[in-house]
């Protein structure tokens, strides 16, 4: 069965231009986690959302979350059709014929892949183009250097992860004393 890190690395690589687009996998926005956010360079964003079951899709639609400032609950897909949302555009990335696309909200992007075992090719196909719930751009909404000395930590964070180091540290992190102080 074809893993969802092998599915995002097979989107990225034939839809994204590393020269030109921000590309975040598992990145935490906005009270949840992108499966995969795509900032272009003229700083409009997409977020992808993989589904790969019906189950999973349908629990989507359930997620509550407070926001951190207001305390205000409310629901993910509600937010992001009003256009209370960061990303301009938000798409889900679904197995070939897992869900009709009169059972998406229209504000939502449909995107199809279809996984062959035996070559181990993956083929996408939109289905439907996401609409632009707002005309923000990203960077006017999020702090574009605090996010990016974020995101250089948490890649020195895995890094370590990766090395099997981070355990071996004797002192934590100066930017890990900071939070505890």
């Amino acid at each position: 069965m074809l893993k969802v890190e092998e599915l995002t690395y097979n989107y990225i690589s034939q839809f994204c231009d590393f020269e030109k687009d921000l590309v975040l996998t598992n990145h935490f926005h906005s009270d949840w986690e992108a499966d995969i956010l795509i900032i272009n360079e003229d700083g409009f964003s997409h977020e992808l959302e993989i589904k790969l079951s019906k189950a999973d899709f349908k629990n989507d639609f359930k997620k509550q979350y407070q926001n951190q400032k207001t305390k205000e609950k409310f629901l993910k897909h509600d937010k992001i059709s009003c256009g209370d949302y960061p990303c301009n555009a938000f798409s889900f990335l679904l197995p070939q014929g897992m869900v009709a696309a009169e059972d998406i909200p229209e504000h939502c992007g449909i995107i199809e892949f279809y996984h062959n075992p035996d070559s181990w090719k993956t083929t996408f196909d939109e289905i439907r183009k996401p609409k632009r719930v707002h005309e923000e751009k990203f960077w006017k909404l999020f702090d574009k250097d605090l996010m990016l000395k974020i995101m250089a930590r948490n890649l020195y964070f895995k890094k370590l992860e990766v090395k099997g180091k981070f355990e071996e540290l004797i002192l934590p992190p100066v930017f890990l004393q900071k939070k505890i102080e």
